[in-house]
């Protein structure tokens, strides 16, 4: 098996990734930037058809393919870590093993889904699970389309689909609307989020609803929200995105043994001031640390790239962007905040892990991950966890599984070629 070195190695092409493969280029150091989709930008500034990428995005992009010393590899998975400064990874031909100095964990973040009775119909998908369909030219013209949940990703993905030829029925945003005044009132401190928020506006718009039932046999045909007061609204529709928020890609940095805290809920990399995580030469930036938003991500990016490098007076100056940013993400959470209805949504029959087939009544008798899995096989499917464990731990405070390699499913040559050691390649 091919073994390659580099000096920095970036897990994840999104705004964190880009930023700090941009700075340890620039500083000569030879960098490997990894990510397991076709085109750099992750979620948020996902390509596709018909897809303008705000400036920002653009420029970033051009200078990092500009640099001469980094290798970008696209469509790639990190499958395991073979020692302690290498990554196992695998594209669709062929598998390596790539040996880092310095190594900043870039992964993002996934969307947290929790049950609803009807949630598992064809038809119904998260808030950006839409917004990447539409992205990647999924067909939506003319379809009639419900948003529920909770977040600025709702009013993303219902622009998205309007944009696309959707007719966007109802926005359902389940903070209550003192919540999201104090929000508003706070914009102006961030005014490029103050103006995209005015091009987000929805006439549709509700604060206080969200969903309780996805209604239909074998495919969607109706949602019903639930609003202030104990108000009920049938729609008929064609698609339904809920989205309830954003959960950390910790898996990769557990399973290299860096350290967790947990966030507004969920577990988030461990960092420092230097975006450093507890295991010596592994730095960590963006949604991985905790979910904040694009700027925040792109600014912690920058500075684990600087820090990886030995930079430490560049990222050093700026410590006072991430705070402006930093609180910006605090305010978030506060007006976005779950509330307790939507952790009372799942009736006994409804699926918890999808993969399974594994109905919340059949939970009923475990007190953990371990006991779960051994009754239930619950978060043993294709997406091992990832899905029905934030879930269970928002419902039940369930800790996450801890990852085991393989992190993802891998062809069995790849494993079987572990063996071989191969010769070096220098990036």
């Amino acid at each position: 098996m091919r073994l390659e070195h580099c000096d920095v190695a970036i897990v994840g092409a999104g705004p964190a990734g880009l930023a700090a493969a941009d700075v340890a280029a620039a500083s000569g150091a030879r960098t490997v930037l990894l990510d397991d989709n076709p085109a750099p930008g992750g979620q948020i500034w996902r390509d596709g058809p018909g897809v303008r990428l705000p400036a920002v995005a653009r420029r970033l992009r051009a200078r990092v393919q500009a640099h001469a010393q980094l290798q970008m590899y696209c469509g790639v998975r990190v499958v395991a870590a073979p020692a302690d400064d290498e990554l196992l990874l695998e594209d669709a031909e062929q598998a390596w093993r790539l040996r880092w100095g310095r190594l900043v964990l870039a992964t993002g973040a996934r969307e947290l889904l929790l049950p609803f009775p009807g949630w598992t119909l064809p038809g119904v998908t998260g808030a950006g699970g839409l917004q990447a369909l539409v992205k990647a030219g999924m067909p939506v013209a003319g379809e009639r389309i419900v948003v529920a949940g909770s977040g600025p990703l709702l009013l993303a993905a219902a622009t998205t689909a309007r944009q696309a030829g959707a007719q966007v029925l109802r926005v359902a945003e389940q903070a209550a609307w003192p919540a999201l005044a104090r929000f508003a009132l706070g914009l102006p401190r961030w005014p490029g989020k103050a103006w995209q928020a005015l091009g987000l506006r929805s006439a549709g718009y509700r604060a206080g609803w969200h969903a309780v039932a996805a209604l239909g046999e074998g495919q969607l045909r109706a949602v019903r929200l639930q609003g202030p007061g104990g108000q009920s609204e049938e729609i008929a529709c064609d698609r339904l995105a809920c989205g309830f928020g954003l959960v950390p890609n910790t898996e990769l940095g557990r399973l290299l043994g860096c350290a967790t805290v947990e966030r507004h809920g969920l577990p988030a990399l461990s960092v420092d001031d230097w975006q450093a995580t507890s295991r010596p030469r592994i730095h960590a930036a963006g949604e991985c640390t905790g979910v904040g938003g694009s700027e925040r991500a792109h600014v912690q990016g920058a500075i684990a790239g600087h820090a990886a490098v030995g930079q430490n007076r560049q990222a050093q100056t700026l410590r006072h962007v991430l705070a402006h940013w930093d609180r910006f993400a605090e305010r978030l959470h506060q007006a976005f905040a779950l509330g307790a209805p939507l952790r009372q949504l799942a009736t006994p029959e409804t699926l918890l892990c999808r993969c399974e087939d594994v109905p919340l009544a059949a939970l009923a008798g475990c007190t953990d991950w371990t006991e779960a899995k051994l009754q239930t096989r619950c978060g043993m499917g294709a997406c091992q966890g990832r899905v029905c464990g934030a879930a269970a731990q928002l419902l039940f405070g369930w800790a996450p599984p801890q990852p085991r390699a393989p992190l993802v499913p891998v062809r069995v040559g790849t494993l079987a070629d572990l063996g071989d050691r191969g010769d070096d390649v220098l990036i």
